[in-house]
């Protein structure tokens, strides 16, 4: 027996260890399969565990399905782990799982797995614990197992010892796990107090960032590194690899030599890296609120709180009455009611019920009439059914509505920690919860309703938000308004915020023609942003200024910070009676295509007909907001639905971002309020001008004035030049090439066009170039001036 025994336990080991390189792809595969379902089984279940609590027990029964995303299974496992084990720290297993798989998967030594189970294993008792410490509200945190774990230290020793076990947990992981020591965080800290101030003797002959540099080239032993200045950002930054010839003078040598030693052109991208990274190291980011550093935001001393401090005031016998009139009504019709309960907003109290079983929903939504004849109310809404809930919505306004005053929403923790990029409070929710959206993501706004409904207190509430979370570096606004009065207060914060065409006096544009010329100018901004996203090798404006403020875009190049640009517009209806197509075309372009590059608009009207807001208006305008109107048929025209009739005006208002409507009161902000905002932003130190947009002239003013030769551009020769040579007919070839401003390059574009060496303008497309070589071209130039 005993010769057996030694002779089978070899052979047993060597075929557990000559597992085949077959079977370990087949179960690594089968563990990353699991680990995957059971990934997607913990995520699915916070979003399902509800409704699929009921199916635990039936499991078997084939006829009825779980939410899950892997059906009964994944409700029953993820129920297992995360509600009965340890809550969120249970994705540890298929993180392990997946690991151990890819580990046979590939064919890798399993000898470093065992320490990442251990310590796996852990951070799962260690991370369960301490969320059901620290989240003992919410019990899915921590799961079960850390619910009961610290329930039954703290029988023994209380929260504050549970609090210093998890702390001591913490640092064992941190010492043991992450190499973690006084000394190291000594040393980190002391090195990057160092680099914040600066290198010192000692260690400034070998910088860390330009270690391959030539030994003559040190920037703390050339004074030549010495004197960029940090605030003067366009000469401070060397061009990247191809343009050595705008190198200023006092950095050129060292630039010289470094070219000696690269060869290639990824050794150059690298490179130019690695000089962005000195610069920021150096200066720091590119900072564009610089100019304007003393810029201080307004105050909440500036708005008013309306009397509604106090916040809402419950009415409890109006709520008992309006609920037995609901009631009663409904019983009227046979309509028995399972539950009923209320939730009080500012202006309109939502009453949510559950009919009895049977009941048809579109008997109840036929009642509305009926309900508000019952209740002798204004603005009765029924939203059947509400979208989420298992319940039909009946909105009944209050008799005694509260102001939502813009100062409550502006300093709400909602609005003030918003990490969007334009953020905008409109009002409070039925729920009286404060409402915040990103303009840059909706990314533009439709605005409708009739006459003194609210729609330019709107407008208000949306350029009184940005002036309270933007700097006038980050956004512009083009401010239209065809009535002349309503805008005209943000004329005292032209100089910080508004941009205007060049030679324009009032930056408030209330004209039509210059409306018309302003549009067209933003397809012209528009189309030159696209072109620095396309050179910079980035899709949107976010990521654009990212690799800016990085200092990665060189401005001799033409790159410039872009900040993002408003346009709102206050009367659309006059503007397209009046000019039809000409201001139709832009803005259809503009809603197409420039989110990507930051441009938004933002377009009001008192009335919402169908010519004026057109279907290829409407395709490009995903969010609505509609205050009250006056028939169904405006409401269905400006949200696709009705229900915009039944608002009670005074700033009551339906929003919806293309899926469901939301009822919201607006924010009140009185126009004595936006005078002492922009007379406190107007009062502070600005830039010299108006952001300037590019300059466009329409085709009947033509090109007449560069047709004489003496007053054409110093270096139109040279543009000519670039042009034919490159056959391609743009402005934005001619800045790159002779370092010129956007503005000068379109004039000479303009001459080239009058002189006949290119076409007519052709929208985004390249002007055609009419003269074939630089042979002709001179022929051409010499033949003119005979």
């Amino acid at each position: 027996m005993a010769k057996k025994k030694r002779k089978t336990t070899p052979t047993q080991k060597r075929a557990h260890k000559g597992l085949s390189r077959q079977n370990k792809v087949i179960l690594g595969s089968l563990l990353i399969l699991l680990s995957l379902a059971l990934f997607f089984s913990f995520v699915s279940f916070y979003f399902t565990w509800q409704d699929d609590q009921s199916l635990l027990t039936e499991f078997a029964d084939r006829n009825r399905s779980a939410r899950n995303l892997l059906n009964k299974f994944g409700a029953g496992v993820s129920h297992f782990f995360m509600y009965r084990g340890f809550g969120l720290a249970s994705f540890a297993f298929p993180i392990l799982l997946g690991l151990t798989g890819l580990y046979l998967f590939l064919g890798m030594p399993l000898r470093g797995l065992v320490g990442k189970w251990v310590w796996g294993l852990v951070l799962l008792i260690w991370t369960s614990v301490t969320l059901g410490f620290f989240g003992a509200a919410q019990p899915l945190l921590g799961g079960l197992v850390g619910y009961e774990i610290n329930d039954f230290l703290q029988d023994y020793t209380g929260k504050i010892g549970v609090f210093l076990l998890v702390l001591f947990g913490l640092t064992i992981i941190l010492v043991r796990l992450f190499k973690l020591t006084p000394e190291g965080v000594t040393g980190n800290l002391k090195r990057l107090k160092d680099k914040l101030g600066g290198p010192t003797p000692a260690t400034a002959a070998v910088p860390e960032s330009i270690t391959d540099l030539p030994s003559g080239s040190d920037p703390d032993e050339d004074p030549e590194f010495e004197s960029p200045d940090p605030y003067t950002h366009k000469k401070d930054i060397p061009p990247l690899e191809g343009e050595q010839e705008t190198v200023p003078a006092e950095v050129a040598a060292p630039e010289e030599e470094l070219q000696i030693e690269v060869s290639s052109g990824p050794e150059e991208s690298e490179e130019t890296e690695l000089l962005a990274r000195k610069l920021v190291e150096d200066f720091g980011e590119f900072d564009p609120t610089l100019e304007l550093s003393n810029y201080k935001f307004p105050h909440l001393d500036l708005l008013d709180s309306h009397g509604a401090g106090g916040g809402i005031t419950i009415n409890q016998e109006e709520l008992e009455e309006n609920k037995n009139k609901i009631v009663d009504t409904l019983r009227n019709y046979k309509i028995g009611i399972a539950q009923i309960k209320a939730t009080i907003g500012p202006t309109v109290t939502l009453y949510e019920i559950v009919p009895d079983a049977g009941i048809r929903i579109s008997k109840i939504k036929n009642l509305e009439d009926d309900i508000a004849l019952s209740l002798a109310a204004l603005g009765i809404r029924i939203i059947a059914p509400i979208p989420g809930k298992g319940t039909i919505g009946i909105e009944v306004p209050n008799k005694n509505p509260t102001v939502v005053s813009m100062r409550t929403v502006i300093a709400s923790k909602k609005f003030q920690n918003a990490e969007m990029q334009l953020p905008i409070a409109f009002g409070k929710t039925i729920s009286n919860e404060t409402f915040v959206v990103d303009l840059a993501k909706m990314p533009h706004l439709l605005m409708a309703g009739a006459t003194g409904q609210g729609k330019s207190v709107g407008l208000n509430a949306i350029l009184t938000s940005l002036l309270y979370k933007k700097h006038p570096a980050e956004v512009k606004f083009v401010l239209v308004d065809p009535k002349k009065v309503e805008l005209t207060l943000y004329n005292k914060i032209e100089r910080h915020f508004l941009a205007k065409l060049p030679n324009s006096e009032d930056a408030i544009i209330t004209d039509n023609t210059k409306v018309i010329h302003t549009l067209n100018s933003l397809c012209i901004e528009m189309d030159h942003r696209y072109e620095l996203l396309k050179a910079a090798l980035v899709r949107n404006i976010k990521e654009y200024n990212v690799k800016f403020r990085a200092r990665k875009l060189n401005p001799n190049d033409g790159h410039r910070y872009l900040p993002y640009i408003v346009l709102v517009i206050d009367e659309f209806a006059d503007l397209i009676m009046s000019a039809g197509k000409e201001v139709e075309t832009p803005i259809a372009r503009l809603a197409q295509l420039a989110r990507a590059i930051g441009i938004h608009l933002v377009i009001a009207t008192q009335r919402p007909s169908v010519n004026v807001i057109t279907g290829l208006i409407k395709a490009n305008f995903p969010a609505r907001i509609a205050f009250r109107v006056t028939s169904k048929i405006d409401s269905r025209t400006i949200l696709d639905t009705q229900g915009a009739d039944q608002l009670i005006g005074r700033g009551d208002m339906l929003f919806t971002q293309g899926n469901e409507l939301i009822r919201l009161q607006c924010a009140f902000v009185d126009t004595p309020e936006v005078a002492k905002i922009t007379e406190y932003i107007g009062s502070q130190r600005g830039y010299p001008d108006a952001h300037l947009l590019p300059e466009y002239e329409d085709e009947d003013s033509g090109t007449g004035i560069d047709y004489s030769i003496e007053e054409r551009d110093a270096m139109f020769r040279e543009a000519a030049e670039v042009i034919v040579a490159a056959q391609q007919g743009s402005a934005s070839l001619i800045q790159r090439k002779l370092k010129l401003g956007y503005n000068r390059a379109g004039r000479i574009i303009d001459q080239l066009e009058a002189a006949g060496i290119v076409g007519p303008f052709e929208g985004s497309k390249a002007r055609q170039v009419m003269i074939p070589d630089l042979t002709t071209l001179h022929e051409f130039l010499k033949n003119e001036t005979q």
